[in-house]
């Protein structure tokens, strides 16, 4: 079967809820720990691992494991899921599409279950011999954005990313996406400036509360491999209250009536070893104090996702002899890698890529175990001399 090119033609209509996500959490999540669900403004419960979907080939195979891989997830407690329009060529999020389809005819609701998306960089159809080419021919000659908007394969432009939430709208069947992100922004400074980069980002959360206006979304938000992460000077550096303070001018002009924004989540690499988001100060959201990146999105409401849960896959066969000590009754090197993200003050939910259905079982795996306490979590800082 061709996933990519099975696209519903009727949308699943509706999004997660308060209501829908704690019903789950005690249903398809009554065998897991309780711990294992994060709160999310409006009083939804997320799952605090979630399903990653960028790895795998661009290939049938892959596509049909997926499928089950996100039916099984969503069935057992896992309601978290993370796509991209780019996503292997988009055949990610078409394959997303089927799996949801296969559990919401199965009875999960669709009040129950968190689906965003990402935007920003060129999906293309395969293989591209000239980007530049494809650039001016797909995107620049059809009026999508124009040169200034555009650095390789991204693109930060209001007309580009209300049509990648589209698309991955008709993609996933969803009528409306819970959350869509802007991808990576901090690619376009080397090219273009931290000035200019701010100012297109800022048109782009316009065009994102308007997408929230006509209802195709309920929040957004921005990923970033580096932006977060970074030293204050670093060039790819990005304040997370000056992203507020974009959604907040982005509100008001869309709705000058006084309606709150809708940037909701941040996203960022944070597993046991890249731990800049939890260990280096560097954001000031305005109290006097210096905060880490985690630290200052529970202060501005933000809710945190760690991409690259287990890096890679390497933490799931190189084992850190601190993390085996800390947790010697979980089963493998992945469960505890993962458990130490669980356990990480102020983040909400770690996503993590499977390649395999069985692959669902280790991962529910850690969420039925208890978190660790805030002390033994921190006695890892102090044993490593983080």
């Amino acid at each position: 079967m061709n996933i990519v090119r099975t696209v519903s033609r009727s949308l699943v209509e509706g999004a997660a809820t308060a209501q829908g996500t704690i019903r789950y959490a005690t249903t398809q999540g009554r065998a897991l720990d309780a711990g294992h669900y994060s709160d999310f403004r409006g009083g939804l419960k997320l799952s605090s691992i979630g399903l990653g979907t960028f790895p795998g080939a661009a290939s049938d195979t892959v596509d049909e494991a997926l499928v089950q891989i996100v039916y099984t997830a969503v069935s057992r407690g896992i309601n978290v899921i993370d796509t991209a329009a780019h996503y292997r060529y988009g055949r990610s999020v078409a394959a997303v599409g089927a799996g949801l389809r296969k559990a919401f005819a199965d009875g999960v609701s669709r009040e129950a279950v968190w689906v965003m998306s990402k935007g920003g960089f060129l999906r293309f159809e395969g293989a591209v011999a000239d980007p530049d080419a494809y650039v001016r021919e797909h995107i620049i000659g059809k009026g999508l954005a124009d040169a200034s908007e555009c650095a390789g394969a991204h693109v930060l432009s209001p007309r580009y990313i209300r049509a990648q939430l589209d698309e991955s709208r008709m993609a996933l069947g969803l009528a409306t996406l819970d959350a869509f992100l802007v991808d990576q922004p901090e690619v376009q400074i080397r090219r273009h400036g931290k000035e200019a980069v701010l100012r297109r980002l800022g048109a782009v959360f316009e065009a994102l509360e308007g997408a929230v206006a006509d209802g195709v979304i309920r929040h957004y938000g921005v990923s970033s491999f580096e932006a977060f992460r970074v030293p204050t000077d670093d060039p790819n550096f990005l304040s997370l209250a000056s992203l507020v303070a974009l959604a907040e001018k982005a509100a008001k002009t869309v709705a000058p009536s006084g309606r709150a924004h809708h940037f909701a989540l941040i996203e960022l690499p944070f597993n046991a070893v890249m731990l800049d988001g939890f260990v280096r100060f560097n954001q000031v959201t305005g109290d006097g104090s210096d905060d880490s990146t985690l630290q200052a999105a529970l202060k501005l409401g933000l809710y945190t996702v760690a991409s690259h849960g287990l890096f890679k896959g390497h933490l799931a066969s190189h084992p850190l002899d601190i993390l085996v000590q800390a947790m010697p009754r979980l089963a493998n090197d992945a469960q505890r890698a993962l458990q130490f993200n669980r356990s990480t003050p102020g983040l909400g939910t770690t996503l993590v890529g499977m390649s395999t259905p069985p692959h669902v079982d280790d991962v529910l795996a850690v969420a039925r175990a208890p978190v660790l306490t805030h002390p033994a979590y921190m006695a890892l800082y102090r044993r490593t001399g983080n």
